[in-house]
């Protein structure tokens, strides 16, 4: 069978081998993403411009209720009880990401997502009226959840229905998509736009229309052909799925693949986290996840952006203009995002994370001596400036990017959904942790605060330089053979070779 040309195309087209455009895997990871990991990046950026606006709230409410005025340090810990709750969402949306894919498909996984985007608009847009903050606290749980399901299914389903060569391209844009929700949220936030105290109820609920727009569009696109084959066993939706997807009617590699995968499955159910963590044969696949899970959010990223404001005011930027600025950072990890996606079926995976790591640790060491100069030395805090952005710019590079798609690449279909459950579990509960203990690393360490995410990035370099196997343009049965070198090492093994698609091993085994 022969890929399918477009009208008016001459045969030599055909013969140069040139494949057509795939419009239908384009249209799918736009609108994957803008109702998916945008919301995440949008959400975590909109709700800083109104913090001030909100707090006031919070006071007023409490005073119409009970006659009382709150202290500072109540009203802030009320609100850093909104600011975690969508923490303690992404933990609950990561945990239920798994079940609901397995049920649903990765499609509809995604749609059904929405529900609780829109559910938060409708309570945020009705807080003022109804005089509660807490309409608010459930909202931001809420979009939690929505956040925490769509940072585990849309790289799943990137991965499952792109083609081995843009795999990496096409899983890396959710982390595009994120860093562009961190800039846009930014602009809206400012006070000429919607993060004034007048509008901030219409800033927070203005996540409804990336919701809406997936649900205007994603139906009309096709589930993944993985999920189809091997989860649902349905060839011929499959094949019909692939087609689109790939433009073309040439799918005889691809599917054979895939046909090896579904023999290599066996039939089997898909896993549950226990079953994942008693697997020996996954064992060093899920050490990795929870290594390159763990270490996103403990490497410093997000407290670099605690400091720019500080070292922003330092090198003498009004104050005011200092929320134009800070737009600047999330430009920053746009601009890294758009260069990862174009770098990374070049440099393959373990260069830029290991790259990635290496380069933060360099920064972290040049932040410490520039924040413990900077009251002696005048340019040191240009020089902090630039560690902020370099920091920044070599997290958006390699682990922002990279990281989210690692859980498709390096395990196989039963066992995807626990590991993205497993991944999701601990990125939330580490960016809870590091919110928790960050204001404390600095208040005991002072200007030596990033010394900790030094050794986190050392660690994690180390980790990946030494233990993790390159994933490029491998399949997936080729990616877990290579990974069966560490699961199996010390055991009695006569034999562990794939043969279409099947594990054959003896003896011990």
């Amino acid at each position: 069978m022969k890929c399918e040309m477009d009208e008016g195309e001459s045969d030599t087209k055909e013969d140069t081998g040139k494949k057509p455009f795939a419009w239908t895997l384009v249209l799918t990871v736009i609108a994957a993403s803008v109702g998916g990991t945008f919301q995440y990046g949008y959400n975590i950026s909109i709700i800083n411009a109104p913090t001030p606006y909100i707090q006031s709230f919070i006071n007023e409410t409490w005073m119409e209720r009970w006659g009382l005025q709150l202290e500072v340090y109540q009203v802030t810990l009320i609100w850093s009880f909104i600011v975690s709750f969508f923490s303690l969402g992404g933990l609950m949306g990561a945990l239920i990401a798994g079940p609901i894919t397995i049920r649903f498909g990765r499609k509809k996984a995604l749609l059904l997502n929405n529900l609780f985007v829109l559910l938060s608009a409708v309570l945020v847009l009705t807080s003022r009226e109804a005089r509660s903050f807490e309409m608010i606290l459930l909202a931001r749980f809420l979009v939690g959840i929505n956040a925490g399901v769509s940072m585990n299914v849309q790289p799943m389903y990137f991965g499952e229905s792109a083609p081995k060569n843009l795999r990496g391209a096409v899983a890396q844009t959710s982390a595009s998509f994120t860093a562009f929700g961190i800039v846009l949220g930014q602009v809206l936030g400012l006070r000429e736009i919607l993060g004034s105290e007048s509008y901030w109820p219409i800033l927070l609920a203005s996540n409804a229309v990336p919701g809406l727009f997936q649900l205007l569009t994603l139906p009309w696109l096709p589930e993944s052909p993985r999920y189809l084959l091997i989860d649902k066993g349905d060839k011929e939706a499959c094949m019909k799925a692939l087609r689109r997807f790939r433009g073309c009617d040439d799918l005889g590699d691809e599917m054979e693949e895939m046909l090896q995968e579904q023999i290599a499955a066996k039939g089997e159910r898909a896993k549950s986290m226990l079953e994942l963590f008693r697997d020996q044969g996954l064992r060093w696949q899920l050490i990795t996840v929870m290594v390159l899970s763990s270490a996103m959010q403990l490497c410093g990223n997000d407290c670099m952006y605690f400091y720019a404001s500080y070292v922003f005011q330092t090198a003498g930027i009004a104050a005011d203009k200092i929320q134009y600025v800070t737009i600047g950072t999330g430009a920053c990890e746009f601009i890294a995002a758009v260069a990862c996606n174009l770098m990374i079926e070049r440099l393959g995976r373990k260069l830029l994370l290991m790259g990635g790591y290496i380069l933060m640790s360099g920064w972290a060491v040049v932040f410490i001596v520039a924040l413990s100069l900077q009251e002696k030395v005048a340019w040191m805090s240009y020089l902090s400036i630039a560690c902020i952005f370099g920091y920044i710019l070599s997290f958006g590079t390699g682990p922002a990017g990279v990281t989210g798609m690692m859980p498709t690449e390096i395990f196989e279909q039963t066992a995807r959904p626990a590991a993205y459950m497993t991944a999701g579990s601990l990125m939330w509960l580490n960016l809870f942790l590091m919110g928790t203990a960050f204001p404390f690393i600095v208040k005991g360490l002072g200007v030596f605060c990033f010394l900790p995410f030094f050794v986190v990035c050392v660690a994690s370099a180390t980790y990946i330089g030494v233990f993790m196997p390159e994933t490029k343009g491998k399949t997936f049965l080729e990616i877990t053979k290579e990974f069966n070198r560490h699961n199996f090492k010390g055991t009695d093994l006569r034999q562990c070779q794939y043969q279409l698609g099947e594990v054959c091993q003896a003896n011990n085994l």
